[in-house]
């Protein structure tokens, strides 16, 4: 229970940005298990905003339901997806690409990344207008999402010697499986097994798209591709959902 404990403390901290601190002997690499349960809580938070906005119209509601989302996580993977975006699209050398994701300032390709994943998801989520079907679908898309960051951590190497996936390094093959797992619960779980099972596939070609990008693009991954892939399979996810609920 200790190392439970020890694990859900760190993946918190790293996750969001609720007053924990990582436990001192923390292993962000054995607790990237507990992502996905991360992701509850960011979906849980995002669905009780939603559902106390409805009255506002499901559109604004879906809106500030995303802000809290965003607000709770410091805004980690959309800074990623903004990076990646105008790396992968800006440069013209691996070296070129890396330096313009370590550069903090968004282009042109990251910032129209970003309006799309926020026009994407906050239309999927208004879609489904209901607060009881929004809610599946948030904690399907943030526990999904992040279930698959640790298994595309482990397919590729790290595309260089600084920053946050280099300082993580290659998780090991037992939290891997579980955050698998647990995401795969949680889309079976609140979307039913049909639209579960189609949302898993999606993610999953998502991830091996993504992985040839990565590999291509830069060599490996980085933190901001980690966060790329948590927004394409979070879009994924919604969208599948209000397609099929």
């Amino acid at each position: 229970m200790g190392g439970i404990s020890t694990d859900l403390r760190t993946g918190l901290a790293f996750c969001t940005r609720l007053p924990i601190a990582a436990p001192p002997n923390a292993n962000l690499g054995e607790a990237v298990w507990t992502f996905p349960l991360a992701g509850l809580l960011v979906g849980a938070v995002a669905a009780l905003v939603y559902w106390l906005t409805s009255p506002l119209g499901s559109f604004v509601a879906a809106t500030l339901g995303i802000a809290a989302a965003t607000l709770l996580t410091g805004c980690l993977h959309e800074d990623g997806l903004a990076d990646t975006a105008d790396g992968f699209g800006g440069g013209a050398t691996k070296a070129r690409k890396l330096e313009i994701m370590h550069d903090s300032r968004s282009g042109a390709f990251g910032v129209t990344a970003l309006i799309l994943s926020f026009m994407l998801r906050a239309g999927a989520i208004a879609s489904l207008a209901a607060p009881a079907p929004v809610a599946a679908a948030l904690i399907a898309a943030h526990m999904g999402a992040r279930a698959v960051m640790p298994l595309f951590m482990s397919m590729l190497p790290q595309a260089r010697l600084d920053g946050l996936s280099a300082s993580i390094g290659t998780p090991q093959r037992g939290p891997v499986v579980i955050a698998v797992a647990l995401g795969g619960f949680a889309l079976v779980l609140c979307l039913g097994l049909g639209a579960g099972l189609i949302a898993a596939a999606l993610v999953a070609l998502v991830l091996l798209g993504l992985v040839r990008l990565a590999r291509e693009q830069i060599g490996g991954q980085t933190g901001d591709v980690i966060g790329a892939l948590e927004q394409a399979a979070e879009i994924v996810i919604l969208l599948t959902a209000a397609a099929l609920l």
